[in-house]
């Protein structure tokens, strides 16, 4: 005869049954996570996958057995040697793919671990460090107003999300110069030493040109910053760093020669805020003041009508483009907002939904002899797909010989 039990005693049981296997999960992961003596932990606003390829790189340069992953534009996992994997997610993007990150490194017998913060909700960000990585070393690279309606709505704010990840009895590295005193002040609460890293006079043009692509001198400053820290010699650190392979959203240049036209074009979609867009925008005007066309290609997407916008009301404050080509999706939100800030309605290009061969076409016929055409917005879909497509049709320079 079948012994009866109570709902209640059984739901009781059920209870227990999942706090036994969550403590012991929870064991597994800590014994997991401990057994890497090295963990870096990277946050920010714009730049961490770079830092986290920097640094991973210098650290394979020094013999440290090193695991990397990264989120950025394609979630990648960086093998100790070299080897980049991608980053399988049988659902929604979850913070507790970390965990699975963390174990394969661990099982690896990795000696060290640089790993990209991949949440935004605050308190998702100050889990990640406290719970799952424990870092040794942060990082911090900038606190810039992006995802506003997420870490919002200042740039205040947003500095005092991204301060979740400010380890403990640890050391914090930050590249940020607004907000220093909230970096200080979360360091003070968390018993941790905090590093402000400035310009250092010691990465000049001559150290930049080693890399094959358009790195930010101040993702180099503050990766190299974490690298003395860590008793890596300088030397071997850039080498590490200018050989290793970039983020798929990093900072590259192509020129193109398309019956008798000459395109450079720079590759900025990754940058998608208007502080990092406006610093790419500038540095490429910088780099080619003879152009005759100047063309900015402004990628969107519909779920982030609040980013569009914040582009379309800063783009008026910037050197003026010819031309302002619109793709993706949603970019009615950054024409209207653009128009109405002062940005001439004749200078904009509505191409949604145009495929990038079509794109490309169009800025051939807008380019006139010499052009600069510069992508940001997001490096999704389209704006990857035009970045494939300029890189294909790219005249081998130096630069690009040394990238191959």
């Amino acid at each position: 005869m079948p012994i009866a039990i109570a709902p209640t005693l059984l739901l009781g049981l059920l209870i227990v049954l999942l706090i036994v296997l969550g403590a012991l999960e929870s064991h597994r992961h800590r014994r997991h996570r401990d057994g890497i003596p090295i963990r870096i932990h990277v946050n920010g606003t714009r730049g961490k996958s770079s830092v986290v390829r920097l640094v991973a790189a210098a650290l394979r340069a020094h013999g440290v057995r090193t695991y990397a992953k990264t989120t950025g534009s394609q979630a990648r996992l960086i093998a100790p040697d070299a080897t980049e994997l991608p980053v399988y997610r049988p659902g929604l993007t979850n913070v507790l793919e970390q965990l699975r990150m963390i174990r394969i490194a661990a099982r690896d017998d990795a000696e060290a671990l640089v790993i990209e913060c991949m949440a935004l909700q605050p308190r998702l960000q100050a889990l990640c460090e406290l719970r799952l990585v424990r870092s040794t070393h942060g990082v911090i690279t900038n606190a810039w107003p992006d995802h506003l309606d997420v870490m919002g709505p200042t740039r205040k704010d947003v500095a005092l999300a991204l301060l979740g990840t400010t380890p403990v009895g640890a050391t914090l590295f930050t590249g940020e110069k607004e907000a220093l005193p909230l970096f200080a002040a979360a360091c003070r609460d968390r018993g941790s030493e905090l590093v402000a890293v400035g310009d250092d006079p010691a990465i000049d043009d001559a150290t930049m040109a080693r890399f094959a692509y358009l790195e930010h001198r101040d993702n180099v400053a503050l990766a190299l910053a974490v690298t003395d820290a860590l008793g890596i010699p300088r030397e071997t650190a850039l080498d590490g760093m200018t050989r290793a392979a970039p983020d798929v959203g990093a900072l590259r240049e192509h020129d193109v020669a398309f019956f008798g036209r000459q395109i450079s074009f720079v590759n900025g979609f990754a940058a998608n805020d208007p502080v990092a867009t406006e610093r790419v925008w500038r540095l490429a005007l910088d780099r080619h003041p003879d152009c005759a066309t100047r063309i900015m290609v402004l990628n969107c997407r519909l779920d982030r009508h609040d980013r569009s916008r914040q582009l379309g009301a800063a783009l008026v404050e910037w050197p003026r483009a010819d031309h302002y080509f619109l793709v993706g999706s949603g970019t009615y939100a950054l024409a209207q907002t653009a128009v109405r800030a002062g940005l001439p309605a004749t200078a904009l290009v509505p191409l949604e939904g145009e495929s990038a061969g079509a794109v490309f076409e169009e800025l051939m016929g807008a380019a006139g002899p010499s052009a600069l055409v510069v992508g940001a917005g997001n490096i999704a879909g389209t704006g990857l797909e035009l970045a494939r497509l300029f890189a294909n049709r790219a005249v081998p320079n130096e630069r690009t010989e040394r990238a191959a």
